[in-house]
């Protein structure tokens, strides 16, 4: 598809005099409205506001690629307006911008829009066709500039094909370079556009590996790499590391592609940089500001997280129906206490939707502790983490011990590679096939089972104990209490402490204490799913996607939905749920609320005592969390 076919003669604005960012978005969501491809406006116009909330698309050089991609557009389409005298943006450079260009696209698989920007990106790199474009007298004009640049400019897949057919004779500098930036569009393919001028000015030979919304394109080879005389990583996202062991190597945030290329070609050729040891992150010097220690520690655990999510979303809903079935198919009110305990496995279909859900959640922690693991010590540290996740899992440390063993994984793969250097090269070419799972299993596993394992499990009978004894003071303060620590760990001490008495006051006749730590554990997912609807500009995309989900999973009292935002944040998270939670399980106790049943959320409201009291203290709960998340965590920048 050409640009100028999704680029309306009505939607061009050559004299355009915005005073202010907000009034340049409304002028050119105007002008996309002209062009009859946007359904709803006011839609529109908000999610371009919800993007430029996430990070300027004020890309510098004078240029700015607001974009929004939603259902209230009917048609891709472009839309552009010329500034003369510039308008502050808040551009990576400060500078003022005088080209505009909005995108909107329908909200389709195809993403149509970001294989046209990937392309117009890469022409706005060049001097030339922006000034052609600010000098156009007239919309027809400025379409045939475009449409000249776009017949020059080979497509995306085929200039970055070119660069490996590039000729090595009398090169100044074999160079190899990756891009790659969260969103994986415009940055990525301007620092690779502005990485080749830079390289092709110094007469040196350069091949770019993309890694944007489409997946790795132009992908390095074995030989290349082994050939290259230097390396330069551009990215803000995680890319694959450990084929360029022992190569010098230049990392450095994907905006310095585009603005610091030639300072980067120049450390190239100079042969300015470090030594890359696979799996040591510390042989890199970034130049990134953002990399300290807390920077790389989020890195790791939202690796992790991102890996995690799938199987807590599916496995969540899938449990969830199975209660819904089972509060469909049977009274509940009828059901002795023994039948109780098996609600959402009593009919055969939610049996079936139970065990399957049950088996996805196994995976959980084995998938946040092997993820995070792979992300410090890379490939080799997988099976070390998978391991150290499993033993948590079934073992009495849970979420928290998961994250432990994730950490212990990857720096224990790091301290074994230090030790086998010494060893013979033909030795050390088995490591990590035989060594590194030898010994990073034993030692993993001695780890987990006796210095991790038993501090927690003399912890979780403590609780039990101090619970137990206090179940005769005040209600209000037991409530508050359990109800906390539903939301402390997620499925760690803490909580399986809270549950286990709980569950076991039932058997004793206090219904009330259970009521209570229901209530805590339903929490923590409702109160994150109500934050990423009010809070966005506090949560990753992938955060804000699946948020919503959370409403269904704590309803049904599965606090699982929660661990991937806690595990990602967890010194702002945790506090916000555990409040949150302990104000409702107080609440509850306050208006004497009971339950009979040991799970099932808001299926097995026909046996709460006081229902209606019930879901009052469970909004007032999740309205308090959502708050102090709102308040308590950080801005997110994409």
């Amino acid at each position: 598809m050409r640009i100028t076919e999704l680029l309306d003669r009505r939607s061009i604005c050559l004299d355009g005099a915005p005073t202010s960012k907000g009034e340049a978005l409304d002028q050119v969501v105007d002008l996309m409205a002209k062009s009859g491809k946007i359904r709803d406006v006011e839609v529109y116009r908000k999610e371009v506001y919800h993007r430029e909330e996430e990070s300027t698309t004020g890309i510098g050089a004078g240029i700015a690629i607001p974009h929004g991609k939603c259902d209230a557009v009917e048609k891709p389409g472009l839309a552009a307006m010329v500034v003369k005298k510039g308008v502050e943006f808040d551009s990576l450079d400060g500078q003022p911008v005088h080209l505009i260009f909005l995108i909107a696209a329908p909200n389709t698989e195809d993403n149509i829009h970001l294989d046209v920007l990937s392309k117009l990106s890469m022409l706005l790199m060049d001097e030339t066709f922006i000034e052609k474009l600010k000098g156009a007298s007239t919309p027809d004009e400025f379409l045939e500039i475009i449409d000249a640049a776009d017949d020059e400019k080979p497509d995306l897949d085929d200039q970055l094909a070119a660069q490996s057919s590039q000729t090595l004779t009398d090169a100044a500098c074999r160079i190899l370079a990756v891009t790659s930036c969260p969103t994986g569009i415009a940055h990525t393919y301007m620092a690779a556009e502005g990485l080749e001028k830079a390289a092709k000015a110094k007469n040196c030979f350069i091949k770019v590996e993309t890694r944007g919304s489409g997946g790795a394109k132009n992908v390095l080879t074995e030989q290349e790499i082994q050939e290259a005389d230097c390396i330069i990583i551009a990215a803000d996202a995680q890319v694959p590391m450990e084929r360029f062991h022992g190569k010098k190597l230049i990392e450095c945030q994907v905006s310095d592609g585009i603005s610091k290329a030639d300072q980067l070609i120049e450390r190239a050729i100079k042969g300015d940089a470090p030594v890359y040891q696979d799996g040591n992150p510390t042989a890199v010097s970034r130049k990134n500001a953002s990399s300290g220690g807390a920077h790389k520690i989020y890195t790791q655990l939202m690796n992790g997280v991102s890996h995690m999510l799938p199987f807590v979303v599916g496995g969540g809903i899938l449990i969830a129906l199975a209660f819904l079935i089972d509060g469909l198919s049977v009274d509940v009110n009828t059901l002795s206490d023994e039948a109780r305990s098996a609600f959402g496995t009593i009919t055969p279909a939610a049996a079936t939707l139970k065990g399957i859900g049950d088996l996805a959640f196994s995976f959980m922690l084995p998938i946040l502790a092997g993820f995070i693991a792979m992300s410090i010590g890379d490939r080799p540290a997988l099976a070390v983490g998978f391991v150290g996740g499993v033993i948590a899992s079934q073992g009495k440390s849970g979420f928290l011990g998961a994250l432990l063993a994730g950490f212990i994984a990857g720096y224990l793969i790091l301290l074994l590679r230090k030790i086998f250097e010494k060893l013979p090269q033909a030795i050390e070419k088995i490591a990590p096939v035989l060594l590194y799972p030898l010994f990073g299993i034993l030692l993993m596993g001695l780890i987990m089972n006796f210095i991790v394992e038993p501090p927690i499990g003399a912890l979780n009978t403590g609780l039990n104990t101090a619970l137990t004894n206090m179940s005769g003071s005040s209600k209000i303060l037991l409530g508050l209490l359990v109800a906390g620590m539903m939301s402390v760990d997620m499925g760690g001490p803490f909580n399986k402490a809270a549950y286990v008495f709980g569950t076991a006051s039932i058997a004793a006749g206090n219904y009330d204490i259970m009521a209570a730590v229901m209530i805590g554990g339903m929490v923590p997912p409702c109160a994150i799913a109500l934050a990423t609807l009010l809070f966005k500009n506090k949560f990753t995309k992938e955060e804000r996607e699946s948020g919503p989900v959370n409403f269904i999973m704590g309803l049904a009292f599965i606090t699982e939905g929660a661990i991937p935002f806690a595990a990602s944040d967890p010194l702002h998270v945790l506090p916000s749920c555990v409040i949150g939670a302990a104000v409702s399980g107080a609440l509850s106790m306050a208006f004497g609320c009971t339950l009979m049943a040991p799970h099932g959320g808001i299926f097995v409201f026909p046996v709460v005592g006081n229902a209606l009291m019930y879901l009052i203290s469970l909004v007032i709960g999740t309205i308090v969390g959502a708050v102090l998340l709102g308040i308590l965590k950080k801005r997110v920048t994409e």
